[in-house]
Protein backbone atom coordinates (compact mmCIF):
# COMPACT_ATOMS: atom_id res chain seq x y z
CA UNK A 1 0.00 0.00 0.00
CA UNK A 2 1.14 3.49 -1.05
CA UNK A 3 1.58 5.98 1.59
CA UNK A 4 -0.23 9.60 2.12
CA UNK A 5 1.45 12.32 0.88
CA UNK A 6 1.49 15.76 2.36
CA UNK A 7 1.78 18.45 -0.38
CA UNK A 8 1.61 22.47 0.48
CA UNK A 9 0.30 24.35 -2.48
CA UNK A 10 1.93 27.43 -4.34
CA UNK A 11 -0.19 29.69 -5.97
CA UNK A 12 2.26 32.47 -7.90
CA UNK A 13 0.75 35.50 -9.72
CA UNK A 14 2.23 38.62 -11.21
CA UNK A 15 5.51 38.74 -8.83
CA UNK A 16 5.07 36.93 -5.35
CA UNK A 17 3.00 33.66 -3.72
CA UNK A 18 -0.88 34.72 -3.38
CA UNK A 19 -4.25 32.88 -1.62
CA UNK A 20 -7.47 33.25 -1.93
CA UNK A 21 -11.09 32.36 -1.41
CA UNK A 22 -12.75 30.60 -4.11
CA UNK A 23 -10.36 31.60 -6.39
CA UNK A 24 -10.49 34.97 -6.00
CA UNK A 25 -9.95 37.71 -3.66
CA UNK A 26 -6.14 37.19 -3.84
CA UNK A 27 -4.35 38.69 -1.08
CA UNK A 28 0.35 38.78 -1.21
CA UNK A 29 1.53 36.21 0.90
CA UNK A 30 5.13 35.86 -0.01
CA UNK A 31 8.22 35.08 -2.03
CA UNK A 32 8.27 31.87 -3.98
CA UNK A 33 11.77 30.87 -3.42
CA UNK A 34 11.67 31.69 0.18
CA UNK A 35 8.64 29.56 1.01
CA UNK A 36 10.45 26.63 -1.14
CA UNK A 37 13.74 26.66 0.81
CA UNK A 38 11.33 26.99 4.24
CA UNK A 39 9.64 23.72 2.57
CA UNK A 40 12.96 22.69 2.32
CA UNK A 41 13.24 22.25 5.59
CA UNK A 42 9.74 20.66 6.86
CA UNK A 43 9.70 17.53 5.64
CA UNK A 44 7.55 18.02 2.78
CA UNK A 45 6.80 15.36 0.63
CA UNK A 46 6.11 17.18 -2.65
CA UNK A 47 5.08 20.48 -3.61
CA UNK A 48 2.39 21.69 -5.93
CA UNK A 49 3.54 25.47 -7.91
CA UNK A 50 0.63 26.91 -9.82
CA UNK A 51 1.40 30.46 -12.05
CA UNK A 52 -2.57 31.06 -11.69
CA UNK A 53 -1.96 33.87 -14.07
CA UNK A 54 0.02 32.06 -17.08
CA UNK A 55 -3.65 30.45 -18.83
CA UNK A 56 -5.67 33.94 -18.54
CA UNK A 57 -2.93 35.97 -19.77
CA UNK A 58 -2.53 33.50 -22.48
CA UNK A 59 1.31 32.98 -21.93
CA UNK A 60 3.54 30.48 -21.46
CA UNK A 61 5.42 29.22 -18.26
CA UNK A 62 8.10 31.10 -16.77
CA UNK A 63 10.42 28.51 -17.51
CA UNK A 64 13.17 30.65 -15.79
CA UNK A 65 11.52 31.00 -12.64
CA UNK A 66 10.92 27.47 -12.42
CA UNK A 67 14.56 26.81 -13.10
CA UNK A 68 16.00 29.04 -10.50
CA UNK A 69 13.03 27.17 -7.86
CA UNK A 70 13.88 24.01 -8.87
CA UNK A 71 18.01 24.17 -8.07
CA UNK A 72 16.61 25.22 -4.46
CA UNK A 73 13.69 22.76 -3.91
CA UNK A 74 14.95 19.52 -2.81
CA UNK A 75 11.77 17.64 -3.14
CA UNK A 76 9.42 16.64 -6.26
CA UNK A 77 7.73 19.43 -7.62
CA UNK A 78 4.58 19.80 -10.13
CA UNK A 79 4.66 22.55 -12.05
CA UNK A 80 1.54 23.74 -13.65
CA UNK A 81 0.03 27.18 -14.90
CA UNK A 82 0.03 28.12 -19.23
CA UNK A 83 0.36 24.78 -20.33
CA UNK A 84 -0.88 24.04 -23.88
CA UNK A 85 1.48 22.28 -25.60
CA UNK A 86 3.52 18.73 -25.15
CA UNK A 87 6.59 21.58 -25.88
CA UNK A 88 5.58 22.93 -22.75
CA UNK A 89 5.66 19.62 -20.89
CA UNK A 90 9.29 18.84 -22.47
CA UNK A 91 10.50 22.38 -21.47
CA UNK A 92 9.11 22.42 -17.77
CA UNK A 93 10.79 18.68 -16.99
CA UNK A 94 14.12 20.06 -18.64
CA UNK A 95 14.46 22.86 -16.42
CA UNK A 96 13.71 20.84 -13.03
CA UNK A 97 10.13 19.99 -12.62
CA UNK A 98 9.23 16.56 -11.58
CA UNK A 99 5.92 16.48 -12.99
CA UNK A 100 3.52 18.94 -14.80
CA UNK A 101 -0.16 19.74 -14.43
CA UNK A 102 -2.65 20.02 -17.23
CA UNK A 103 -6.16 21.41 -16.36
CA UNK A 104 -7.79 24.58 -19.54
CA UNK A 105 -5.55 22.38 -21.91
CA UNK A 106 -6.94 18.79 -20.81
CA UNK A 107 -10.73 20.03 -21.91
CA UNK A 108 -9.33 22.28 -24.70
CA UNK A 109 -7.19 19.75 -26.22
CA UNK A 110 -6.90 16.65 -24.24
CA UNK A 111 -4.67 14.98 -26.81
CA UNK A 112 -1.75 16.94 -24.11
CA UNK A 113 -2.40 14.12 -21.89
CA UNK A 114 -1.68 11.35 -24.39
CA UNK A 115 0.89 12.56 -26.25
CA UNK A 116 2.61 13.97 -22.95
CA UNK A 117 2.52 10.67 -21.23
CA UNK A 118 3.95 8.67 -24.44
CA UNK A 119 6.47 11.46 -24.55
CA UNK A 120 7.99 11.53 -20.97
CA UNK A 121 5.87 8.97 -19.27
CA UNK A 122 2.64 8.81 -17.30
CA UNK A 123 4.04 9.46 -14.11
CA UNK A 124 4.92 13.00 -15.42
CA UNK A 125 1.26 13.85 -16.13
CA UNK A 126 -0.93 15.32 -13.79
CA UNK A 127 -4.27 16.67 -14.58
CA UNK A 128 -5.77 19.26 -12.33
CA UNK A 129 -9.46 19.05 -11.99
CA UNK A 130 -11.39 22.47 -10.47
CA UNK A 131 -14.94 21.45 -9.72
CA UNK A 132 -17.53 23.63 -8.36
CA UNK A 133 -21.46 23.03 -7.08
CA UNK A 134 -23.79 24.06 -9.23
CA UNK A 135 -27.99 23.93 -9.41
CA UNK A 136 -27.06 20.35 -10.76
CA UNK A 137 -24.62 19.36 -9.35
CA UNK A 138 -20.84 19.33 -9.48
CA UNK A 139 -19.34 21.23 -13.07
CA UNK A 140 -15.54 21.00 -13.95
CA UNK A 141 -14.46 24.50 -14.35
CA UNK A 142 -11.12 26.14 -16.44
CA UNK A 143 -9.11 28.70 -16.37
CA UNK A 144 -8.80 29.82 -13.01
CA UNK A 145 -11.93 28.63 -12.25
CA UNK A 146 -13.60 31.16 -13.88
CA UNK A 147 -15.20 28.90 -17.23
CA UNK A 148 -17.81 26.63 -16.56
CA UNK A 149 -17.52 23.51 -19.44
CA UNK A 150 -20.72 21.02 -18.45
CA UNK A 151 -18.20 18.40 -17.78
CA UNK A 152 -18.98 15.71 -14.79
CA UNK A 153 -16.01 15.78 -12.44
CA UNK A 154 -16.27 11.85 -12.37
CA UNK A 155 -17.04 11.59 -16.08
CA UNK A 156 -13.85 13.83 -16.58
CA UNK A 157 -11.78 12.39 -13.97
CA UNK A 158 -12.31 8.55 -16.22
CA UNK A 159 -11.96 10.51 -19.49
CA UNK A 160 -8.27 11.79 -18.27
CA UNK A 161 -7.16 8.62 -17.11
CA UNK A 162 -8.28 6.61 -20.08
CA UNK A 163 -6.09 9.32 -22.24
CA UNK A 164 -2.93 8.59 -20.03
CA UNK A 165 -3.10 10.59 -16.95
CA UNK A 166 -0.93 9.17 -14.00
CA UNK A 167 -2.64 11.64 -11.38
CA UNK A 168 -5.24 13.68 -10.67
CA UNK A 169 -5.43 16.72 -8.40
CA UNK A 170 -8.79 17.40 -7.65
CA UNK A 171 -9.55 20.99 -6.43
CA UNK A 172 -13.14 21.72 -4.74
CA UNK A 173 -13.61 25.97 -5.70
CA UNK A 174 -15.95 26.10 -3.27
CA UNK A 175 -13.68 25.09 0.01
CA UNK A 176 -11.13 26.84 -1.15
CA UNK A 177 -9.88 29.52 0.79
CA UNK A 178 -12.55 28.78 3.50
CA UNK A 179 -10.58 26.47 5.63
CA UNK A 180 -13.94 24.65 6.67
CA UNK A 181 -12.62 21.42 5.18
CA UNK A 182 -12.57 19.09 1.70
CA UNK A 183 -15.41 18.48 -0.29
CA UNK A 184 -15.18 14.86 1.15
CA UNK A 185 -18.02 13.75 -1.26
CA UNK A 186 -16.84 14.48 -4.76
CA UNK A 187 -13.42 14.09 -3.86
CA UNK A 188 -14.15 10.74 -2.48
CA UNK A 189 -16.45 9.48 -5.95
CA UNK A 190 -13.72 10.76 -7.98
CA UNK A 191 -11.17 8.69 -6.18
CA UNK A 192 -13.43 5.34 -6.20
CA UNK A 193 -14.16 5.91 -9.95
CA UNK A 194 -10.39 5.74 -11.23
CA UNK A 195 -7.21 3.17 -10.42
CA UNK A 196 -4.66 6.46 -10.61
CA UNK A 197 -4.20 8.42 -7.22
CA UNK A 198 -6.11 11.31 -6.49
CA UNK A 199 -5.17 14.24 -4.56
CA UNK A 200 -7.67 16.43 -2.56
CA UNK A 201 -7.52 20.21 -2.38
CA UNK A 202 -8.86 23.18 -1.31
CA UNK A 203 -10.35 23.44 1.84
CA UNK A 204 -8.65 22.08 4.80
CA UNK A 205 -8.37 24.31 7.62
CA UNK A 206 -6.88 21.50 10.61
CA UNK A 207 -5.59 18.02 10.62
CA UNK A 208 -8.96 16.88 11.08
CA UNK A 209 -10.25 17.88 8.01
CA UNK A 210 -7.07 15.85 6.19
CA UNK A 211 -8.03 12.84 8.49
CA UNK A 212 -11.83 13.34 7.58
CA UNK A 213 -11.30 13.36 3.44
CA UNK A 214 -9.03 10.30 3.63
CA UNK A 215 -10.44 8.12 6.42
CA UNK A 216 -11.94 4.82 4.49
CA UNK A 217 -11.82 6.29 0.98
CA UNK A 218 -9.06 5.97 -1.99
CA UNK A 219 -7.30 9.72 -1.80
CA UNK A 220 -3.72 9.25 -2.25
CA UNK A 221 -2.83 12.84 -0.92
CA UNK A 222 -4.05 16.27 0.48
CA UNK A 223 -2.80 19.34 -1.03
CA UNK A 224 -3.20 22.77 0.87
CA UNK A 225 -2.15 26.03 1.01
CA UNK A 226 -4.17 28.33 3.71
CA UNK A 227 -3.38 25.81 6.35
CA UNK A 228 0.30 26.79 6.05
CA UNK A 229 -0.40 30.58 5.37
CA UNK A 230 -2.38 31.69 7.86
CA UNK A 231 -1.54 29.71 11.05
CA UNK A 232 0.78 27.99 12.82
CA UNK A 233 0.27 24.36 11.48
CA UNK A 234 2.49 22.57 9.59
CA UNK A 235 3.32 19.43 7.00
CA UNK A 236 5.14 17.96 9.66
CA UNK A 237 2.88 18.26 12.30
CA UNK A 238 0.22 16.77 9.83
CA UNK A 239 1.85 13.57 8.99
CA UNK A 240 2.42 13.45 13.01
CA UNK A 241 -1.53 13.79 13.66
CA UNK A 242 -2.17 11.46 10.74
CA UNK A 243 0.49 8.49 12.11
CA UNK A 244 -1.25 8.95 15.46
CA UNK A 245 -4.65 8.58 13.47
CA UNK A 246 -3.50 5.19 12.07
CA UNK A 247 -2.54 6.46 8.50
CA UNK A 248 0.28 5.46 6.89
CA UNK A 249 2.30 7.86 5.92
CA UNK A 250 5.94 9.02 4.53
CA UNK A 251 8.74 10.07 7.01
Amino acid sequence: MLKLRIIPTLLFKDVGLVKGVGFDSWRRVGSAMQTVKVYNMREVDELVFFDISATPDKRRPDFKQIEELAAECFMPMTVGGGVRTVEDIRDLLMVGADKVAINTAAVETPRIITEGATSFGVQCIVVGIDVKVTATGWEVYTHCGTRPTGLDPVAHALAVEALGAGEILLTSINRDGTMTGYDVEITRRVAEAVSIPVIASGGAGNYGHMAEVLRGSKVAAVAAASIYHFTEQTPKEAKNFLRDQGFMVRQ
